[in-house]
């Protein structure tokens, strides 16, 4: 499935048309209740989250998260623990964090909705990877061979990737993509070498 086939999104999209990604963040918020903020950077969750896949580097980046203008989805699915801290959250945080169910449908319309996806382990072998790429949502992730870190310069890279294992090297990463994310041509820009990197 890619966004320009997709009859679930609100707005399909190709690589050539990304100023169209847009209305599916705005719709994905109205539905969840939160204001309609297209500018607002939303930040996913694909895999939920358990100590397997950077549980602890999660807990730990999170409060530097929570100090960010950003909104969390997290998908339902990963450890319990991680499961009542995302709950006890997103009912401090009621328009900023949501947990939505494990399903297709709602996991196509959470990649069509958001700008960022985090990864605290290594993704390549995760099929999360490669659906968030396909809709063009950029990856902050722990350096890897499947994914190019993002070079301002010479307009390259698909990713915005941190090299060492604390807390700091990730939310450094975060913040970097974060404020690429202020300029919407350099942003469109990556996402579309995101798209162009898993196209068949």
């Amino acid at each position: 499935m890619t966004p320009a086939t997709d009859q679930k999104i609100t707005q399909r999209y190709t690589a050539a048309s990304l100023e169209k990604k847009g209305a599916n963040k705005v719709s994905l918020q109205e539905e969840l209740g939160w204001p309609a903020e297209a500018k607002r950077a939303v930040i996913c969750l694909p895999a939920g989250m358990s100590e397997k896949i950077g549980g602890k580097l999660l807990e730990e980046v999170l409060p530097g998260l929570l100090s960010l203008d950003v909104q969390l989805l997290v998908v339902g699915k990963g450890s319990a623990d991680f499961g009542t801290l995302f709950t006890a959250l997103s009912k401090e945080h009621p328009h900023r964090i949501a947990i939505l169910p494990n399903d297709d449908v709602t996991m196509r319309k959470m990649y069509a909705a958001s700008d960022i996806v985090l990864f605290c382990t290594d993704p390549t072998d995760m099929p999360e990877l490669e659906e968030a790429l396909s809709y063009g949502v950029i990856p902050v992730s722990p350096a890897t061979k499947a994914l190019e870190n993002y070079n301002p310069i010479q307009e390259s890279g698909n990713a915005f990737l941190y090299k060492g294992k604390t807390v700091w090297d990730c939310f450094g990463a975060l913040v970097r993509a974060i404020e690429t994310h202020k300029f919407p041509f350099d942003w469109r820009t990556i996402q579309k070498h995101c798209m162009e990197s898993v196209k068949k």
